[in-house]
């Protein structure tokens, strides 16, 4: 084989290598950020990386819509299901979504506009589907009310580890960290107690998925928080994009991205590094938007390598094999 064919072949080799291994959001492309686009969805207010269904965003509207959750695929931005939840009473103010351990999903019911017009809020429970498809399951219902009296809230934490649920205030002037029972009650009422101070006007929070990171965000900025059992310490702000009306936050699976996301008909759903490295994965040291990186060393990059080294081998084997090969002329 001559050397022109043995490199085009060597090309074509490469080339289908590289297009038998396209970007989905199972290998992270949905972690760089997408855009919601069912109309059903106009005020999502919360968000949860999926734990059981890679590249699953699980989101929510505010109030006004019903028991529902949908799951949303990163990679086309489109609804993959829509679940009902049973055995709930009518939500007044659904503001938040959190999935604890156990894939055991958490919708809080816990906004108050009128800052404490409620005795009482509510929190729902529920396994995630193993099946993406529209469906109905049985929710349990849990009363809350808080130690100090009735305020409004937008952000519900599961911790990922024990299991406990936190719920941070909205306060212009900065909230607190609430801390629920160890164990909710589905017979009684369930108190949260104030821990610690936030100082931010919270719209959102989430735990990274190894449980040692609080993001907390508002609308115009972000604090991340070390855990530290529980006695938070802050570390330093979050990078929160600019959206026209920022509600969310949530880890992605492999706890490298922080993706944000905003009410709005086709609201967009942006990514940022994590920042500290918190997580299951270490972030890329350059730090930044992820919109066009994905800030480390993702499976798709992975396949990409792969096919770099088979055009290589390729290469090297038919090199080696015309080195080989007894030549007329030596006779």
């Amino acid at each position: 084989m001559r050397p022109r064919s043995l490199a085009l072949l060597a090309g074509v080799l490469l080339t289908g290598a590289l297009a038998a291994a396209p970007a989905s959001a199972a290998d992270g492309a949905g972690d760089r950020g997408f855009t919601i686009k069912d109309p059903r969805i106009a005020e999502s207010s919360g968000l949860a990386a999926s734990h059981l269904h890679p590249g699953i965003y699980w989101t929510h509207n505010d109030s006004g819509d019903g028991p529902y959750i949908y799951a949303v695929d990163s990679a086309t931005g489109k609804t993959v299901a829509r679940i009902t939840l049973s055995g709930v009473g009518t939500p007044r103010d659904v503001e938040a979504i959190s999935i604890g351990p156990d894939n055991q999903i958490y919708v809080g019911d816990i906004g108050d506009n009128l800052d404490g017009s409620w005795p009482y809020v509510w929190i729902y429970r529920l396994p995630e589907p193993k099946k993406l498809v529209d469906q109905t399951v049985r929710a349990t219902q849990y009363v809350v009310k808080y130690a100090n009296g009735a305020r409004n809230a937008e952000s519900l934490v599961v911790h990922p580890k024990t299991g406990r649920v936190y719920i941070i205030d909205k306060k212009e002037d900065g909230g607190h960290l609430y801390e629920g029972p160890a164990t909710l009650s589905p017979t009684g009422t369930n108190i949260f107690k104030p821990v610690a101070a936030v100082d931010l006007w919270a719209t959102d929070a989430a735990f990274s998925p190894d449980g040692t990171q609080l993001a907390v965000r508002g609308y115009f900025g972000g604090i991340y928080y070390d855990w530290n059992g529980g006695k938070i310490k802050r570390e330093g702000r979050l990078d929160v994009p600019l959206q026209k009306q920022g509600e969310s936050i949530t880890y992605s699976a492999d706890g490298t991205k922080l993706m944000y996301g905003s009410e709005g008909a086709d609201s967009p759903v942006q990514a940022q590094d994590v920042p500290g490295g918190s997580g299951k994965a270490s972030p890329s040291a350059g730090g930044g938007s992820a919109a066009g990186s994905d800030g480390g060393s993702s499976p798709s990059a992975g396949a990409k390598v792969g096919a770099v080294a088979v055009g290589i081998a390729v290469l090297a084997l038919f090199g080696l094999r015309r080195l080989r090969r007894p030549s007329a002329r030596r006779h």
